[in-house]
């Protein structure tokens, strides 16, 4: 997960948000890469999950559902805020 989530960063290092959706390689890297970061925590021990529950796992889950499964469309905005590093709070 630390994995994708670095590749994330380095992907939308030094964008904003119309550079970020303007390159669909970018766009698209970074769209799997939050998939693959959803798809791991299911992976999660429930032990580990409860030992660090400040992090919101439901909500990555959700978040990987509605990206992959285009839940009425992926947001531009919500992405890019899920993605951006002017939005990133480590734990």
């Amino acid at each position: 997960m630390i994995a994708f989530a670095e590749k994330v960063l380095a992907y939308t290092d030094n964008l904003d948000q119309a550079g970020f959706v303007a390159n669909s390689l970018i766009y698209g890297a970074t769209l799997r890469n939050l998939e693959l970061i959803g798809a791991a925590v299911t992976h999660i021990p429930e032990e580990a999950r409860a030992a660090h529950a400040a992090i919101p796992w439901r909500m990555i889950t959700a978040t990987r559902n509605r990206l992959i499964h285009g839940y009425l469309g992926i947001d531009d905005d919500t992405l890019w805020s899920t993605s951006s590093r002017t939005t990133y709070r480590p734990c």
